[in-house]
């Protein structure tokens, strides 16, 4: 008995010993098992898209810091789609101005258009173009510089409250151009330009064809001349380039401005597009204009539903028809129209 007893305790601790190295073997295999099974579980990670323009993709001045025409250009289709022929206008936006476009600036899309390839006066939307001239030249905004006689329309002897012979800056010359779209102010800008007024209106052209704007002429820098043309599409074009310029988004949108004569005399401006006053819109850039070739006219650079949108209205028949038409594209937009273009492709 002593010996079979002896026999089993010798072989359950041969037994104790070896088991260690069974699990330790077993061990690699179950944990190797265990990975698959988890890595089969696991969806693939899906590497998160970096921006590039071989995609087509665009993105807003604010956030892609490009230029303008580099942004316009990364969109492949964006000029034959707003040369293609007219599509008929969404019925739940309709609208008053003769030409119009709401652009997508996100992703390149055109949202809406109407009569956009139609060569027409834009009068004071041209002052965004010599704001950009002035700032390429890189004049002194501080240098004062003075309204003259030859600052006074003799075209269509329009008024100004600004006599001959004020001084201000350059800077605050402008500021009164873009806002309250001062005449005198514009004229005073070109003639005080190297090269006088004939050369900045020669630069004034180069610029448009340079950003894009192949239908557009220019023969003065304020707009009261009928000769001064483009297209929806092209003003489109020249709303992405200004909004390049910090000075014009901040005193296109200025709400008001108080001049301080040299005789003392205080004179109030406001701005022209009574929607920069609107709590409920939110305007990067904005122009209006007028002549009675033009009609009233209107282009904002405008974020509506976290969405930057260009909008270009030309030709509204009547003073308020305009405004009232960005308020129906805001509402359109807000409502969900044109929602499906809303967001980039791909």
């Amino acid at each position: 008995m002593r010996f079979y007893s002896r026999l089993a305790a010798l072989v359950l601790i041969a037994l104790s010993l070896a088991m260690p190295g069974i699990a330790t073997a077993a061990a690699p295999k179950k944990a190797e098992a265990a990975k698959a099974v988890k890595a089969k579980a696991k969806p693939a990670v899906k590497k998160k898209a970096h921006y590039s323009a071989k995609k087509k993709v665009s993105r807003h001045a604010s956030i892609s810091g490009k230029k303008a025409l580099k942004r316009v250009a990364a969109h492949e289709s964006f000029r034959s789609r707003l040369a293609a022929p007219e599509v008929a206008a969404p019925q739940a936006l309709l609208l008053n101005s003769s030409a119009a476009v709401v652009f997508n600036e996100s992703n390149g899309e055109v949202l809406y258009s109407k009569n956009n390839t139609a060569t027409m006066p834009i009068a004071s939307i041209t002052k965004l173009l010599t704001a950009m001239v002035v700032l390429d030249a890189k004049l002194p905004m501080d240098e004062v510089i003075s309204i003259g006689e030859a600052d006074v329309d003799t075209l269509r002897n329009t008024g100004s409250r600004l006599p001959v012979g004020t001084t201000m800056t350059r800077a605050e010359t402008m500021l009164l151009m873009l806002m309250s779209s001062e005449n005198r102010a514009a004229s005073a800008l070109a003639r005080h330009y190297p090269g006088g007024a004939s050369a900045f209106i020669a630069r004034m052209n180069r610029k448009a064809a340079a950003i894009g704007m192949k239908n557009a002429r220019f023969y003065d820098s304020s707009g009261l001349n009928g000769g001064n043309v483009a297209t929806a599409a092209d003003l489109v074009h020249l709303v992405q380039a200004a909004h390049d310029y910090p000075e014009i988004r901040e005193f296109s949108t200025t709400p008001s401005h108080e001049l301080l004569l040299a005789n003392g005399r205080r004179l109030m401006y406001n701005n022209t597009n009574s929607l920069v006053k609107d709590d409920d819109w939110q305007i990067g850039l904005q122009k209006t204009g007028f002549i009675n070739e033009a009609g009233k006219c209107v282009v904002m650079q405008a974020t509506i539903a976290n969405t930057p949108l260009v909008i270009v209205l030309l030709d509204s028949d009547g003073k308020y028809q305009r405004l009232a038409d960005a308020n129906r594209i805001k509402r359109w937009i807000e409502s969900g129209g044109g929602y499906k273009l809303l967001f980039a492709k791909g």
